[in-house]
């Protein structure tokens, strides 16, 4: 019996010790369901360190790009402002051209209206002259045929008077002879 009991106890034991150790195959089963090998392991962490360096890049490289960026932005700013300052001064420019263009056309018109007004008035005088001038010829005709009728008349009148003195001559003569 001694043996009997030792015996059932060894079996106790050594099904006590399968159970034991089917639950730890289990458990490591499960383990290895959920964990990784050592060299699964480094190979991650290798990776995850070459990704945290390319993210260590690509952080500096982007705040680079960032303070290019803002330098860009605040140079743009500048020009722009530059550039509304410049706009103004040539609206203000071209706003005084323009006035100064309305101003010449206006004095311009008012000098073509004048030189118009002047260039009638001139004309009226030339007309006036014209007209003058041909008073002028037609008095100079007139005067140069009343001289040429004067003349004549002169002449006529010369000669009648030679004829009643040369008639009072010839006629005194005769009143002479016979009065003698």
């Amino acid at each position: 019996m001694a043996s009997s009991v030792a015996f059932q106890q060894l079996r106790d034991l050594i099904e006590t010790q399968e159970a034991l150790l089917e639950r730890l195959r289990r458990q490591i089963a499960m383990q290895k369901e959920n964990s990784v090998s050592k060299v699964e392991y480094e190979a991650i962490i290798r990776k995850l360190q070459k990704e945290e360096e390319e993210h260590a890049k690509t952080k500096s490289n982007l705040a680079m790009e960032s303070e290019q960026l803002e330098f860009a932005l605040g140079e743009i700013d500048v020009l722009s402002k530059q550039l509304e300052r410049e706009k103004q001064a040539f609206d203000t420019a071209l706003s005084r051209v323009k006035s100064k263009v309305r101003k010449e056309s206006i004095q311009k018109d008012k000098l073509l209206s004048k030189c118009a007004e002047i260039e009638t008035h001139i004309q009226k005088q030339e007309d006036v002259l014209n007209y003058k001038e041909n008073e002028i010829r037609e008095l100079q005709n007139f005067i140069n045929n009343q001289k040429q009728t004067l003349k004549k008349q002169a002449s006529e009148f010369k000669i009648q008077k030679q004829q009643e003195s040369y008639i009072a001559k010839v006629l005194g003569r005769k009143n002479k002879k016979d009065l003698k």
